[in-house]
């Protein structure tokens, strides 16, 4: 076979397979088509429904929804909603379920039990103007919390330093609002309520017995922790902390004991010989020494 009559049979047979695919496509599609769509009747929301918000008939309607994709909790009838409280936020057009709206027989008496995450706890401070960012955290921001108090073991103002203790803390709600004004100007309030871990509660409520609290609000998208080695009146002015001189405690000195020098002994003498010497007729002895 030459080479043309073989790229013809390729794309002869490539043809082919393209138009099965696109029949075969083509029939399910069609199938799919026919079948009839079931859909169910369910209430939504009308309206943007905020949290603690009570429902009444204009913040209710139907809305139809697959049956195949039904949620748990749903409602056909829009009657018994009639007097909920809501106690998640929802959008328009939002299925209204069971899980977003507070008991019917409430005996908890108010709506934050229900804000609060399974595991959390919800924690009150007592903030200022400074303390507070002027009135500008508002319920479902998250702010960083940073604590201002003596070192440990000193009393003195100049020891002072300040430390961020936690991070990315959501505001459940400021002084009694639960929600940010519809005009969005700041409003100062006297406390703020946190969401924490009982871990965290624990710190916090050290921090307010042993210092001062300063709220530093976070962007709505930044997430990131910061690992800070906090400050101190010489850092913040930008001096270099000379480290505090520590009182080391040394071992008494031992007395010295006079020790009786040893007597040296004296070196032996060299060894002597005699020797008998004949001169003359005469004997004489003579001493001699070995060097």
């Amino acid at each position: 076979m030459t080479r043309p009559s073989a790229m013809a049979s390729v794309t002869i047979v490539a043809i082919l397979l393209g138009t099965i695919a696109t029949m075969l496509a083509n029939n399910y599609l069609k199938k799919q088509g026919m079948k009839p769509f079931q859909g169910v009747q369910l209430a939504a929301a009308a309206v943007d429904l905020p949290l603690g918000s009570k429902l009444d008939a204009a913040q209710v309607r139907l809305a139809t929804w697959p049956k195949e994709a039904l949620p748990p909790g749903g409602y056909n009838d829009p009657k018994p909603l009639m007097g909920r409280v809501v106690v998640r936020p929802m959008s328009a057009g939002e299925l209204i379920t069971e899980s977003k709206l507070m008991p019917v027989n409430n005996s908890g008496g108010g709506i934050m039990t229900y804000i609060v995450p399974q595991g959390h706890r919800a924690v009150t401070v007592a903030v200022n103007e400074v303390a507070g960012v002027a009135g500008f955290i508002t319920p479902n921001n998250r702010v960083d919390i940073l604590l201002t108090t003596p070192r440990p073991g000193s009393n003195s103002d100049r020891d002072n330093i300040s430390k961020i203790i936690l991070q990315n803390v959501p505001v459940l709600a400021t002084g009694q609002v639960t929600e940010q004004n519809e005009d969005g100007k700041p409003k100062i309030v006297p406390t703020v309520t946190l969401d924490v871990t009982p871990d965290e509660a624990e710190k916090l409520v050290v921090g307010t017995k042993k210092g001062s609290l300063q709220l530093l609000l976070r962007n709505a998208i930044d997430v990131a922790a910061i690992d800070t080695t906090g400050a101190t009146v010489s850092k913040a002015l930008g001096a270099t902390e000379t480290p505090k001189r520590v009182a080391v405690r040394r071992p008494p000195a031992r007395k010295k004991v006079a020790v009786a020098a040893k007597p040296v002994a004296a070196p032996a003498p060299p060894p002597k010989f005699l020797m008998e010497v004949l001169a003359g007729g005469r004997k004489s002895v003579r001493e001699f020494a070995l060097d």
